[in-house]
Parts: structure tokens; C-alpha cells; sequence
């Protein structure tokens, strides 16, 4: 298995079948995309405002929780690119040329895993001096920046607004939070 070769986790075959290096989730099959791992990209924006610092999230059209943007890297693709064309389908912004710092590259605990496929992402952080709009789109149903003085103080924020944070991209959030 060529990819297997290129993984972010190493992982082991059985059968012909891919192996989840990390847990047993009790599911198999691929509801994800690929066999095995799935890179994916995770582009963490974080801005100065008059109010404090923000973070950019999209509300997730699968299942309306607020997420980091992202998504899949394609065939051919790299991290760099994914984490640039990702964040411009999902929130029309645009930052290829900004610098970005990787805060995380690894398994993700994302409830679409199965024994047989799982993600794992390359999550960078962008640093910007004030907000920029953003405009949902692709498979976002929203785009907004919120209140971002800890992980603690979003989820507060987000569940304040009766909404609810994607929990598997808060490990991510907090990576890029102890960098800031």
C-alpha cells in the first residue's frame, strides 16, 4: 500500500485491510473518503480585534456544530495547499503567501473513524493583525469569528449562542492556543 509509506501515523495491514494505529472504534468499513488514513487540513485563523483576540469557525453542514475550516487533502495535493484552498472554499478568505506555523500533525478523534480508515491532520496557524470577512461557503453553512481568549472561553462563548463546538478539532485549538 503506497500510502501507507506516506502516512502522518504509521499503520499496519491485516488482511489486506488498513489497521487504525490509534483505537479501536468498534466500526468498520470507510465512511471517509480513502482506506486508511485520511490527511486531512486544518487551517486555524486567529485576528486581533477591539475586543480581544478571535478565531474564525464555520458551522459544519453535516451536522451544524462550529469547526475549525478544513477538510480532506486531495490526491496530489500538499498540507500547505490543502490548508490554503480549504480555508478559501469555506470562508472566502484567502491567505496564500501568509506564513502559518504547524501547531498539530497527527490522529484526529473524529467520530467518522472507523477500525479500517481515519483522519489524521496537519492543523497550521495563521496570525492576523484584525479580522477579515468571511463568507461561508462550499459545505459550511456559516463563517464567523469568535471570541478566542482561551479553548475554554470559545466553547463558553459558542454555547452561550446555543450552539455547540466540533470536539474533535479542540485538541487542535488547544495546540494553537499554547502558541499564541
Amino acid at each position: 500500500m503506497r500510502r501507507q509509506g506516506e502516512a502522518i501515523v504509521p499503520f499496519d495491514v491485516y488482511g489486506g485491510r488498513p489497521v487504525n494505529p490509534v483505537q479501536r472504534t468498534g466500526r468498520v468499513g470507510r465512511d471517509l473518503g480513502r482506506w486508511g488514513e485520511n490527511p486531512a487540513a486544518d487551517p486555524i485563523v486567529v485576528a486581533d480585534s477591539p475586543a480581544g483576540r478571535v478565531v474564525l469557525l464555520i458551522r459544519r453542514g453535516d451536522c451544524g456544530l462550529w469547526a475549525i475550516p478544513g477538510g480532506m487533502v486531495d490526491p496530489g495535493e500538499t498540507a500547505p495547499q490543502a490548508l490554503v484552498r480549504e480555508l478559501r472554499e469555506e470562508t472566502g478568505v484567502d491567505l496564500s503567501g501568509l506564513p502559518s506555523e504547524v501547531v498539530w500533525s497527527g490522529y484526529v478523534y473524529d467520530p467518522r473513524n472507523s477500525d479500517e480508515a481515519w483522519i489524521c491532520s496537519t492543523a497550521a496557524l495563521y496570525r492576523l493583525p484584525a479580522e477579515v470577512t468571511a463568507v461561508a461557503g462550499s459545505d459550511a453553512l456559516d463563517a464567523r469569528w469568535w471570541p478566542f481568549p482561551s479553548v475554554d472561553g470559545v466553547d463558553v462563548a459558542v454555547r452561550a449562542a446555543g450552539d455547540g463546538l466540533y470536539t474533535a478539532h479542540v485538541p487542535l485549538l488547544r495546540a494553537a492556543a499554547s502558541r499564541l
